[in-house]
């Protein structure tokens, strides 16, 4: 079982999105525990203040570091990592979410307000960020990580070969899908898809795979693991 701990000033946030659809599966499956964790639960004055105003002045309040220290030591085991989720971090991509998906026990810290006391860095592992972007916290990026780490745990989706043709799986994005109706508003569906042949199939959708990828995202295509079949197909659609 895979074990996540978030903690946050907003547990309120996480009450729906952890428990539908797949997420909500996992759990019941005993593939996956999740938790959410208020940080005012660790204050220790009346008004149960996790955060302040920062020393030498300026705009906004800071998360404190000892509310922070107590939630994280409470939590912590030899086994886990702890990742604070802040702009200021390394951008998930999906070879991340592989490795974190190997872990057996992950505390995702949510920044918010202005930030957190700079020591707080010092009790992390690393810091992740979803994007070049601000956000109003890091509970939306805690959520991000979570159902993309879920994706990777063995069991969680029913047909796990569909986990390896996501886009990014193997640093290309994903061919074209479609289902019924056959034909909308004058537009069919390839007709390939309708043929049955299921090396015309795969190869059509390897093509359209590389081809996605090449005219959304062409920087991915240099660091893909590309087989010379896939660089024939590249090179016959930068001729097309």
């Amino acid at each position: 079982m895979r074990r996540i701990d978030i903690l946050t000033l907003f547990p309120e946030m996480f009450q729906g999105p952890l428990n539908e659809s797949l997420l909500k599966k996992a759990q019941e499956k005993g593939l996956l525990s999740l938790s959410v964790i208020n940080l005012r639960d660790f204050t220790t004055d009346k008004h149960r203040t996790a955060d302040d105003t920062p020393y030498g002045g300026g705009p906004g309040m800071v998360m404190k570091v000892d509310v922070i220290a107590a939630a994280i030591s409470k939590v912590k085991s030899q086994k886990s990592k702890v990742f604070l989720m802040c702009p200021a971090g390394k951008v998930l991509t999906q070879e991340r979410i592989k490795e974190l998906a190997r872990e057996k026990h992950l505390i995702l810290l949510c920044g918010h307000y202005e930030g957190i006391d700079e020591r707080v860095r010092e009790l992390v592992n690393d810091e992740i960020s979803i994007g070049d972007y601000v956000l109003t916290g890091g509970e939306i990026p805690a959520m991000v990580l979570v159902d993309a780490v879920a994706r990777q745990v063995p069991g969680v989706v029913k047909e796990e070969e569909s986990v390896k043709k996501d886009s990014f799986y193997e640093g290309l994005l994903d061919h074209p899908s479609y289902t019924k109706p056959e034909e909308f508003e004058g537009k069919k569906v390839p007709e390939v898809l309708l043929s049955g042949h299921h090396a015309e199939i795969e190869r059509w959708r390897r093509k359209e795979s590389l081809r996605r990828t090449l005219e959304r995202r062409p920087e991915l295509l240099a660091k893909a693991d590309l087989s010379a079949e896939d660089r024939g197909m590249v090179e016959e659609l930068l001729t097309e």
